[in-house]
């Protein structure tokens, strides 16, 4: 199993570490519950390091993007980043990223830390036109500081105004007397905040400074169960849960990703999906009776016929209410429908509503 850069750390700091994505990962320090209040009320700290950066240049390195991708990367400036995904072949999704484009022919793109290889061969597979790649997710660390506080809490690291910096933005400077720092004004969570990219050698010197920085406004370590909670009361797709393989961006509510202005890997086939219209639609639905809807339980009508099936399912938090997000037949898709969640041999009421969960 591999390490990040900070899992010693972790440990120091009475983490419990879970097997995630091949990596010794924090699932929590305190407490799911306490953690996820941090993020939405302060400020708190992930290590993702976990997650996988690949750079891609040259003269046809925008060109390979766009044909793999299926948002329009050409809206792209210096200092943007976009969300996007890699279709399949077969109208599935081989994995969701984000695209930051550094200069006009250099470009980073930030993969899920489980497909790195599987999204590597895949893009690969499609360089017929000499694109440079480099593979740097062993050498490189990623920091999310979320939430409402962050901006104050980090902003005696940098010189760069925090504050003022768009979402979906990044700028590459200074950060904790360490250059060429990438400060991304992107997450995971909907509480605001960054993410930060660095070498691993700087890794310690990072931490220990954010946390520094970040004391007088009870800045804490956060786990990737409160990372999970919280993506989840947005309404965000998790990969191998909501979006995989065998799901389209159409019907899982990516249609804002996938711009036809272009060609991209299947794009005719999921125009004619979009034309059609889909069979199946990702939805998110509450519970109205008690009970915690979890991953592959299947959702059914009052008669009990199944109409779909859970892919996220959670106690939220912030509402004090089950929540979950899953896919129904056509036509059952609509917000205030009564569905029914099957959980231990009972049908236990739910009723779908509209994302994101927590306003």
């Amino acid at each position: 199993m591999k390490n990040t850069a900070l899992t010693e750390k972790h440990i120091s700091l009475g983490a419990k570490m879970v097997p995630f994505a091949g990596y010794n990962m924090p699932v929590q320090y305190e407490g799911i519950n306490a953690e996820h209040a941090v993020v939405r009320t302060g400020v708190g700290v992930f290590d993702v390091s976990h997650m996988g950066e690949f750079i891609l240049k040259g003269e046809n390195a925008l060109d390979l993007i766009q044909r793999v991708t299926s948002n329009d990367a050409a809206k792209l400036y210096d200092g943007k980043v976009q969300y996007s995904c890699l279709p399949n072949e077969n109208g599935g999704i081989v994995d969701d990223l984000l695209v930051y484009r550094l200069d006009e022919k250099s470009y980073m793109l930030v993969v899920n830390a489980s497909n790195i290889e599987k999204d590597w061969n895949w893009i690969q597979k499609f360089n017929d036109k000499d694109v440079e790649m480099h593979n740097i997710s062993d050498r490189t660390s990623l920091l999310a500081i979320q939430g409402p506080k962050a901006a104050e809490a980090l902003q005696s690291l940098t010189e760069v105004d925090l504050a003022s910096m768009e979402y979906y933005s990044f700028v590459k400077g200074a950060f904790a007397g360490i250059d060429n720092v990438i400060i991304s004004a992107t997450g995971y969570t909907g509480a605001g905040g960054f993410e930060i990219y660095f070498d691993n050698e700087h890794a310690d010197v990072i931490w220990n400074a954010i946390f520094e920085a970040g004391a007088q406004f009870g800045i804490k370590p956060i786990g990737l169960g409160a990372r999970d909670t919280l993506r989840l009361e947005m309404g965000f797709c998790l990969y191998g849960n909501d979006i995989d393989d065998t799901t389209s961006p159409i019907e899982a509510g990516l249609g804002w990703i996938t711009k036809f202005t272009k060609k991209f890997t299947n794009s005719e086939a999921l125009l004619a999906e979009k034309e059609a219209g889909m069979q199946r639609k990702l939805v998110g639905f509450e519970m109205i009776d008690r009970g915690i809807p979890r991953h592959d339980y299947e959702i059914v009508d009052a008669e009990g016929t199944v109409i779909g099936k859970v892919t996220s399912g959670t106690q939220s938090p912030s509402l004090q209410k089950a929540i979950g997000m899953g896919y129904v037949k056509k036509g059952l898709d609509k917000e205030g429908t009564e569905i029914f969640i099957h959980i231990r041999n009972a049908r236990i009421k739910a009723k779908i509503v509209k994302f994101p969960f927590y306003k």
